[in-house]
């Protein structure tokens, strides 16, 4: 290396250098998918606009859908996380009832509160429906594997599936409710007020079966079964 030559950026500033990239772009293309719908929108259109290589962008997001549903790592680890790290003894039903309570009073992104435009953005596409259909079923798969862990039952078993089939189902009722309130131009106060009384009778529905369900034993595996 010659005397002059500019030394590479430490590794810290290169990875927030990266976060900065990936966040600009993904303003960009939400901008634009807003603006034009996503269907409309191409990734040539959203490099142009973010100054970045076509490459870069699909470097960085290798499915347009990506772009769009950025939440979605949390979203599908979001109701296995809350059952992993509830207090010892509480059952998985009240961790998950609790959380989405608290979710919904935030108006959490992952819970469903996107906002008018987003929402709308999410029901015109056929592909954006899809694939959120999709993280619904992964995140199911998710609690799933993480009730089976928690009760220290074998993935797989129909137990912990059939638990997760159900509180999946909930969860997705009140996602695909928290977006229909949105659409009739609900603020997101209103719409928490009315999503946190509903998600008391949806939860309720499931006490009878899953009340106690994984609420003593706490076993937690190192490896996939």
């Amino acid at each position: 290396m010659s005397r002059d030559a500019t030394p590479p950026a430490p590794p810290g500033l290169r990875e927030a250098k990266k976060q900065e990239t990936r966040q600009l772009i993904s303003d960009v293309a939400t901008d634009l998918f807003l603006s034009q719908g996503f269907e409309q929108t191409t990734i040539a259109e959203i490099a142009a606009a973010a100054r970045v290589a076509k490459k870069t962008v699909t470097n960085y997001f290798p499915r347009k859908e990506d772009l769009a549903l950025d939440h979605q790592d949390a979203f599908i680890a979001s109701l296995a996380d809350t059952v992993t790290g509830r207090q010892a003894g509480e059952p998985a039903l009240a961790a998950l009832r609790r959380a989405f309570a608290d979710a919904a009073a935030a108006a959490d992104p992952v819970a469903g509160f996107s906002g008018t435009g987003f929402a709308r953005m999410i029901a015109d596409s056929p592909t954006l429906s899809a694939r959120l259909r999709d993280l619904h079923d992964l995140r199911e798969a998710a609690l799933a594997d993480a009730l089976a862990d928690t009760t220290g039952t074998p993935r797989g078993d129909i137990t912990p599936r059939t638990a997760a089939a159900l509180l999946g189902a909930v969860h997705r009722t009140l996602f695909q409710r928290i977006q229909e309130l949105t659409l009739t131009g609900q603020d997101n106060a209103q719409i928490s007020a009315t999503v946190i009384a509903e998600s008391d009778r949806a939860f309720g529905l499931l006490e009878s079966s899953l009340a106690d369900y994984a609420s003593n034993v706490r076993v937690r595996r190192t490896g996939r079964q």
